[in-house]
């Protein structure tokens, strides 16, 4: 394979991308910060529930791959004449030694260990010794590789309460499921009746196969399909939506029944308390690397 790198201004990335896939043959196009690591880097993405600063970098570093030389050098020539001067800078011609690239990106994934005894393990991996409950999950489309500190912390609260709880959980809902892990855990831990919602059809039909994967019953929809009251809701989204969405997250727990929302930074507490406190009052069980979990129960 060949690597051709170019430095592309702002306004020019997006159309010289869809040109190398769609008319020179290019396998693949990645673009990054070509001033990352220095004076001039600029942030691309804001922080979760605000909105980005900007919607492209100043310059971008375009990496693009062909599978041979010839495409590699006209693609290049195209590029060079095609932009204004100055505006398209030919950065590096390589070539790239072939790897395997399905066991390099394997191994960026290895079992993550949730608690003692509870683990998220790759479907290529060895469960780890001493693993009493295990979610085989594989890294997919959809949000929710046990790897973040909010799914992380969603599970670790199945896990803690599940000895004295899953017998009430007859009734449980994943609002925003993304891969499903979450509505796994319930399952794998004893709930009954578990649902998982999603508007991404992406995130639904990897909460599917990944339910079949674990030999757990899980009905996976779009949120339409969420209805009545559950024992357990569990949301792992963002602030911003749990704070739009507390009129109909609050309304889905039966009394008895618990929430539990992530997807939280530690200075966004008090507003998320706020937007629940007519129905219910949240408090903080959890927190890790900046991220907190938020719970309340509805009286019986």
């Amino acid at each position: 394979m060949i690597e051709l790198v170019l430095l592309a201004s702002e306004s020019l990335v997006e159309k010289l991308s869809q040109h190398l896939i769609d008319e020179l043959e290019a396998g693949s196009v990645s673009i990054e910060d070509a001033d990352a690591d220095s004076p001039d880097e600029q942030a691309l993405y804001g922080e979760p529930g605000l909105p980005a600063p900007q919607a492209r970098w100043r310059r971008s570093r375009l990496v693009v791959v062909f599978d041979n030389d010839t495409k590699a050098s006209a693609a290049a020539t195209w590029a060079l004449a095609w932009a204004p001067a100055g505006e398209v800078v030919l950065d590096a011609l390589r070539a790239v030694e072939d790897q395997d690239w399905v066991r390099v990106t394997q191994a960026q994934f290895a079992p993550v260990a949730i608690m003692p005894g509870f683990w998220i393990v790759p479907s290529w991996h060895d469960v780890p010794a001493g693993a009493s409950h295990v979610i085989r999950l594989d890294p997919g489309q959809a949000f929710g590789t046990g790897t973040h500190p909010t799914t992380q912390m969603c599970l670790r609260w199945i896990a803690r309460h599940a000895p004295d709880d899953a017998l009430r959980w007859q009734r449980v809902l994943d609002y925003g499921c993304g891969s499903g892990v979450l509505a796994i855990a319930a399952a794998l831990w004893g709930a009954r009746g578990v649902e998982a919602v999603d508007i991404d059809a992406a995130a639904l039909e990897a909460a599917r196969a990944n339910a079949l994967a674990n030999q757990v019953a899980v009905m996976a929809g779009t949120p339409e399909r969420a209805s009545g009251r559950y024992a357990l809701v569990l949301a792992n989204i963002l602030a911003t939506p749990l704070t739009v969405l507390a009129p109909l997250l609050s309304q889905f727990v039966e009394p008895g029944g618990h929430l539990v929302l992530a997807g939280i930074l530690a200075r966004q507490a008090d507003a998320l308390r706020h937007a629940y406190a007519p129905t219910l009052e949240l408090e903080v069980a959890d927190e890790l690397d900046g991220w907190i979990l938020m719970t309340a129960s509805r009286s019986s």
